[in-house]
């Protein structure tokens, strides 16, 4: 039997995938506030390893090379390619990379906007869209006929799967699935070996149904950081009170307790009509030296900082501006 295996955020990379924000996604009424930090991600990913860039249109591409042009960014690491989208969240409509056999494969599942919520189509066909054209180079994509965001499930890169009900479970993805169904799907493709299912915890203006990667994630094999609520009277300490217990019951699966790292939740950010959005230090991106953690002018940015650096000894932790 061939051997799956789903690695971990910390292990070797060869790039990193961006979506390229443009003026028919989210961020169409605010290109010139949110365009300079995808300038800057591209130039930490760029100085450490490939970064392959997804643009709307040959318009766009052009453009966005006169961006990284301009911010002096290393072109040589960069590839840029005609992928038409329907918005930049490429952790849940990219490829998930798996290992078979020890070689790398891609999975492309279906992406639906998250249960149905909003248009997806453009961002389902990315994967295909960029293999055509010789993104991937030797490594072959496999389309899989389930619903799966990247940002759902957290891999220790050893057989472990940590994800949530709330978001695997939900009735807009798979609908007639439980979670033993699932989980034979996530054995199957994953190779996953046991998965680890949160019940509680969620953030308010979260449209992912509560994935994973915004409240707890694999630092190494033995280290879970997580998200908490430090003020009694925030609708989220008690849901987040709960799933640090359901973290502490948790085991390694040689029987340890894993070490918990809390990142405290910054205080309310809120949207222009008022309504809260998902601000969380857990949302960071693991790359080859460097870890890419996003930050809020909140007091919590320094003693998340803080803390994910004891996490990840040798790697440069970097602000990002989100």
């Amino acid at each position: 039997m061939r051997h799956v295996r789903l690695p971990a955020e910390w292990e070797p990379q060869d790039g990193v995938l961006l979506t390229w924000p443009h003026g028919r996604g989210d961020f169409a009424d605010s290109l010139a506030e949110v365009e300079p930090v995808f300038v800057d991600l591209a130039r930490h990913l760029a100085a450490r390893e490939r970064v392959l860039i997804a643009c709307f249109d040959p318009d766009h591409r052009a453009h966005v090379a006169d961006r990284l042009l301009a911010a002096g960014v290393d072109l040589e690491a960069v590839s840029l390619f005609n992928v038409p989208s329907n918005d930049v969240w490429v952790r849940d409509h990219g490829p998930i990379t798996v290992y078979r056999d020890d070689r790398p494969r891609l999975l492309d599942f279906v992406f639906n906007g998250w249960g149905g919520k909003y248009p997806a189509e453009l961002d389902d066909a990315v994967p295909a869209r960029l293999y055509e054209q010789g993104a991937f180079g030797q490594a072959e994509l496999i389309r899989v006929p389930l619903v799966l965001e990247g940002g759902s499930i957290e891999s220790d890169g050893a057989g472990t799967l940590l994800t949530t009900r709330s978001c695997l479970l939900h009735p807009g993805r798979n609908p007639g699935l439980d979670a033993a169904a699932l989980e034979r799907h996530l054995c199957e493709w994953l190779g996953a070996e046991r998965v680890l299912w949160l019940a509680h915890g969620r953030l308010e203006g979260d449209d992912t149904d509560g994935h994973i990667d915004t409240l707890a994630r694999f630092c190494d094999a033995g280290t879970i950081a997580h998200v908490v609520c430090e003020d009694p009277n925030d609708p989220h300490f008690e849901p987040l009170a709960r799933m640090q217990a359901e973290l502490a019951a948790l085991r390694t699966p040689d029987g340890r307790p894993y070490r918990l790292v809390p990142l405290p939740l910054p205080a309310p950010i809120r949207d222009a009509d008022g309504r809260r959005l998902p601000a969380t230090h857990a949302n960071f991106l693991i790359i080859n030296g460097a870890v890419l953690v996003p930050v809020y002018g909140d007091p919590t940015d320094r003693v998340a900082l803080k803390r994910l650096a004891g996490c990840f000894p040798g790697r440069e932790l970097v602000a990002v501006p989100c």
